[in-house]
């Protein structure tokens, strides 16, 4: 892929080879539990979860009792859980106070004969302008990565599930990597404290430990050592990235700059930054057939039904459908001639939480990226960057596009999308007033 930066990260990334059999991609929320609930049974050396929350309901109960069962079945067993410092210590979003999961923590670690440390990693003093958002899962050699946290609905415990991406790699050398950086660049920071322990430090004490753990990060990334630049056959990239001009958010760039003939993105928040609205209008401009799949309103997980007491958060996927849109009005012309193609998805009462794109018959990216400011900016984020030169995974790559457009609606019109005159009350006369004082823009700069 020709690049068109003067200063191009792709080509100089190094990367693990693969083989096609040691990549495989779990078709849904179930199978993923059932996967993970297997590996952490079976593992012999080291468990490193990370993830932005492991929640205290009956599937992230299954999951910490399996990881403590492992733990007491095999002592020597390197068990490690990272989660958000911040999202630990408070509850759920609109339900009144709550102790947070940490409190949970801390009476499994309190009531159990095996340890299993559980990590809380502060990337910012305020969850609002930074969180860790890294996903990926490293089980001895296999590294499971998905965008999904840890509670009922992410795995689909009952009736209702968040749909993700759910992907296994057997690789060692991307294992190791993944483990070396949460071991010695998070873990190993003083600003990262166990939560699963009593007496807890305040975020307002470690104010200094966590601005050097951020600028730390700024400058870090995987060790790709034992990795090759050699693009001759099936390898993957690990990225890392946080804060303006990221590699992680550079590679992204590149990658739809460098797009010839079809790009696909997903995300459940759209909300894109400037430099990636940029890049697809360029690649729109130079022929490049582009499917974006966003979620349905109703199937965003901060949306409310109108029949329920209105919350300001519950106006977030109306906020996400007011940019669609203007974004399908700029550019109907391309969406009347096919080259571009907005596909809505809904699956009843589900939710969609999908990231990624897919980069002509080429390149897959996977990735908990939003892209979204606040992904560019704030978080901590990563990506897996699957780079296929001879297309020796194009059976399942084509198999987990037809699944995620099986419950999509394509948007032929920008009309089709709703306006504000018709948002339920609570929400247009709340948007109507975040309009009016001009802090739209603030808002989808970090939301």
């Amino acid at each position: 892929m020709p690049s068109l930066f003067k200063r191009s990260l792709l080509p100089k990334l190094r990367s693990f080879p693969l083989t096609a059999d040691s990549v495989s991609i779990l078709c849904g929320a179930a199978e993923f539990r059932r996967c993970l609930l297997e590996k952490i049974a079976s593992a012999t050396r080291r468990i490193y979860i990370v993830a932005l929350y492991l929640q205290q309901d009956e599937a992230g109960q299954e999951i910490l009792d399996a990881l403590h069962a492992a733990k007491l079945a095999r002592p020597e067993l390197d068990v490690v859980v990272a989660v958000d410092w911040l999202r630990a210590q408070r509850g759920l979003i609109g339900a009144g106070k709550q102790p947070g999961n940490s409190a949970w923590y801390q009476e499994m670690t309190r009531t159990h004969a095996s340890v299993v440390p559980v990590y809380g990693v502060p990337i910012q003093t305020r969850e609002l302008f930074g969180v860790l958002h890294l996903k990926g899962f490293v089980i001895d050699d296999c590294v499971i990565y998905s965008g999904a946290s840890l509670n009922n609905v992410y795995l689909h415990k009952f009736d209702k599930y968040r749909y993700d991406r759910y992907h296994l790699l057997h690789n060692r050398d991307l294992a190791d990597s993944m483990h070396h950086l949460v071991q010695h660049g998070l873990v190993a920071s003083k600003a990262v404290h166990r939560l699963d322990l009593p007496n807890l430090p305040t975020t307002r004490s470690l104010r200094n430990d966590i601005g050097d753990l951020r600028s730390r990060l700024k400058h870090a990334a995987y060790d790709t050592t034992a990795g090759t630049t050699d693009k001759a056959g099936l390898s993957v990239s690990p990225l890392l990235g946080v804060g303006k001009n990221n590699p992680l958010s550079r590679v992204i760039g590149e990658l739809i700059a460098g797009a010839r003939d079809q790009l696909t993105i997903c995300t459940p928040y759209f909300n894109l930054p400037l430099a990636v609205t940029r890049e697809i209008n360029r690649a729109l401009a130079r022929g490049v057939k582009i499917d974006i799949v966003v979620g349905d309103k109703t199937a965003n997980d901060f949306y409310i039904p109108p029949s329920e007491p209105f919350k300001v958060i519950s106006a977030l996927p109306y906020l996400y459908e007011i940019s669609l849109r203007r974004f399908a009005k700029r550019h109907q012309r391309n969406i009347d001639s096919g080259q571009l193609n907005l596909h809505l998805w809904r699956d009843g009462d589900n939710t969609y939480h999908l990231k990624g794109m897919w980069v002509d018959q080429r390149y897959t990216l996977l990735t908990g990226n939003n892209l979204n400011p606040r992904a560019f900016r704030l978080d901590l984020e990563n990506a897996l960057l699957i780079d296929d030169p001879k297309s020796e995974l194009q059976a399942p790559r084509s198999k987990e596009l037809a699944e995620i457009f099986q419950h999509t609606r394509r948007i032929e019109r920008f009309q089709d999308l709703q306006t504000l005159a018709e948002y339920p009350e609570g929400v247009a006369k709340f948007l109507k007033r975040v309009s009016r004082v001009r802090i739209e823009r603030l808002l989808y700069r970090i939301l």
